[in-house]
């Protein structure tokens, strides 16, 4: 197998058809409006850039149909890339207009849940939120200062559902036995389809946990795929020195999907992935994860996303409160450049990659 022809074909078609994708969404007007004050002077970036991926994936196992490790991750990430872009497409209509307000007081002023700083601004989401801006108006305290578009999308329930459907793909493809050591059975028959019964579950909660780590740290310019293209590469250099270079085969796929999407994603971004994206990466990471059976160092390399939907379930539950979610946007609110938080969480990343990868050479070999 030439490994480098396979990065290169992979990262040539994805930077390819990322910019023909762009030219068509800026001419149809798909065009991202964030949310976020602080990345409101992004207003007209095109989205869904995600579409690319499909057609680098479908490009590259045309070519590599006959590996089995190519073709199973194929297969999940293509499905996770159209629940993404159902997702994609059903934002396209707004569900509401929010309003977003400035603290224009000395003093902190409590709006819903959040302590609002002098000075600092929110956008107007909860109802209770709701319920507090006229009497914070009436006692200038508060003033809007804009409105946004709430886009609508799935609820999450239906998300759940959808990312469990993406991996059912997965489980009947019996391509899941082991992992970590541990025996996956006992084995069952469905109409000569043989699977764990342990591996459904397994499968099940890594694609759908996955899918949302990396779509929850999708909020920075680069700052997913860059994080993706870090934890694959490590994952390529692992396998390498425990002896399965063979098996990296749906890794260096990602990589080169991700670096090929960053020539136009870096900061700053001229496209953005979407969640057609978001769910690429995410359902395509898990998946080779588990068909290369790498689960302690797959989890470990992903140490970013994780920490950041265990802050955000920490917020949501209420055990802490949060002035915005996820942690790159609390960073970013507190004056933290967008350009140095990317930089910082690539860079814990490939330190926790590094360690990750020395700590196996040197103990576990």
């Amino acid at each position: 197998m030439n490994y480098g022809f396979l990065f290169s074909i992979t990262f040539i078609t994805t930077v390819l058809f990322t910019y023909f994708i762009k030219k068509a969404l800026i001419k149809s007007n798909i065009v991202d409006n964030p949310i976020v004050s602080e990345h409101r002077h992004k207003t007209g970036t095109p989205t869904m850039g995600g579409i690319a991926f499909l057609f680098t994936i479908l490009f590259v196992t045309s070519i590599y149909y006959k590996e089995p490790l190519i073709t199973i991750s194929a297969l999940t990430m293509v499905v996770a890339g159209i629940v993404g872009l159902m997702d994609d497409l059903i934002g396209l209509k707004s569900k509401e207009v929010q309003k977003v307000i400035k603290n224009i007081s000395e003093k902190t002023v409590k709006v819903g849940i959040l302590n609002l700083e002098p000075n600092h601004e929110a956008r107007i989401a909860t109802s209770k939120a709701k319920k507090d801006l006229p009497e914070l108006l009436d006692k200038n305290l508060v003033k809007v200062i804009d409105e946004v578009p709430i886009k609508n999308e799935m609820s999450e329930k239906d998300k759940i559902i959808v990312q469990l459907v993406i991996g059912i793909f997965l489980v009947v493809t019996a391509s899941v036995f082991t992992l970590g050591g541990y025996n996956l059975g006992p084995i069952i028959n469905f109409n000569g389809i043989l699977v764990g019964i342990l591996a459904i579950p397994v499968i099940l909660i890594g694609i759908t946990g996955a899918i949302n780590a990396v779509n929850l740290i999708d909020g920075m310019d680069g700052l997913a795929s860059g994080i993706i293209a870090i934890a694959s590469f490590a994952c390529v250099i692992y396998l390498f020195i425990t002896g399965n270079l063979d098996k990296s085969l749906p890794f260096i796929v990602l990589i080169g999907v991700t670096l090929g999407f960053l020539v136009f994603n870096r900061y700053p971004a001229s496209i953005f992935m979407g969640d057609t994206g978001s769910f690429i990466l995410g359902a395509g990471y898990a998946t080779a994860v588990l068909i290369t059976d790498t689960p302690y160092f797959g989890i470990l390399v992903l140490f970013v996303p994780i920490v950041t939907v265990i802050i955000s379930l920490l917020h949501r539950v209420h055990i802490i409160t949060l002035p915005i979610e996820p942690f790159h946007h609390v960073l970013n609110y507190h004056g933290i450049s967008e350009k140095k938080i990317i930089l910082s969480y690539w860079l814990i990343t490939a330190i926790v990659s590094t360690i990750g990868i020395l700590t196996t050479y040197y103990f576990f070999l």
